[in-house]
């Protein structure tokens, strides 16, 4: 594998002589939310986790995009928590894009550091710190976990990116391809976070209509992508936020890759109305 970079951003704060113009935008389809919007004066602070900051990127919202939160979390030396999630039914997974992290999963411990994995069920009993000399940052997607009668609850997952072959999609002769940390065949599991990687010049072909929602955090190069009936321009450490349904297609024009961090839930019913709810029955 070449070569893997990771964008974080670091927070500051723009100057009185800076324009106001950027490229932020929220529609009733997508969101746009560049990294030039990720500075200090948006972050916010969690219960029980020391020296950490963080910026949240996604949380769920009626009538826009309703199953998960994506946080990008700041971990000063020294930082961290031993009581990191305060939702039981959470599931969770981590991706490690600067710095050190050692996180424990029902007392195993795990050293993490940039293209790490991990996975968390709900239920499951972990920690994280930040034992090195420089700050953290990972993006922490969090989701209720859906259980299924009859279907174990999935296991703990710990790897790194650098561990796995991308795998291509079909008739592009490698230049789109997903890196997956779990099998889609894992029915126990109901949500994906993958990478996607595009070679300069590669495309979606078509204009992607689905029922997933999705959190896509550009990891490393530009593209124009298709969102509803836009077509944007998106960089390194910018975020894009597509409710069920949005139509979205892709053009990586280069120089380099184009990587992307990419949420989706999947394998389960959709979730039907029922008598007094307010549907109809």
């Amino acid at each position: 594998m070449q070569d893997r970079f990771y964008y974080a951003p670091k927070g500051g704060h723009p100057g009185q002589e800076e324009l106001l113009t950027g490229r932020a935008v929220f529609t009733e389809a997508y969101a746009v939310i560049p990294k030039d919007t990720m500075r200090d004066i948006v972050t916010s602070y969690l219960p029980f986790w020391e020296q950490t900051r963080l910026w949240v990127l996604a949380r769920p919202l009626s009538g826009f995009a309703e199953t998960f939160s994506q946080y990008l979390m700041e971990v000063a030396p020294g930082g961290g928590s031993d009581r990191p999630e305060s939702d039981p039914g959470a599931e969770g997974v981590i991706f490690v894009v600067e710095g050190r992290l050692t996180l424990t999963i029902a007392g195993r411990e795990h050293a993490m550091e940039p293209g790490g994995y991990a996975y968390l069920p709900a239920g499951v009993s972990w920690t994280a710190w930040n034992r090195g000399s420089e700050a953290a940052r990972f993006h922490w997607i969090r989701k209720l976990y859906e259980p299924v009668e009859g279907l174990a609850h999935p296991d703990p997952i710990v790897i790194n990116e650098r561990d796995i072959e991308p795998a291509a999609m079909p008739n592009t002769d490698g230049r789109w391809s997903t890196t997956r940390f779990v099998d889609p065949a894992d029915l126990r599991h109901d949500m994906h976070v993958t990478i996607v990687t595009f070679e300069p010049g590669a495309v979606i072909p078509f204009a992607e209509t689905h029922v997933m929602e999705h959190g896509l955090y550009v990891l490393e190069g530009k593209a124009v992508y298709r969102l509803n009936q836009d077509w944007v321009e998106v960089e390194a450490g910018d975020f894009m936020w597509l409710r069920a349904f949005c139509p979205q297609a892709c053009y990586a024009g280069g120089p380099g890759r184009f990587r992307y961090l990419l949420y989706k839930d999947v394998n389960r019913h959709a979730p039907l109305g029922r008598a007094g709810s307010g549907y109809l029955a």
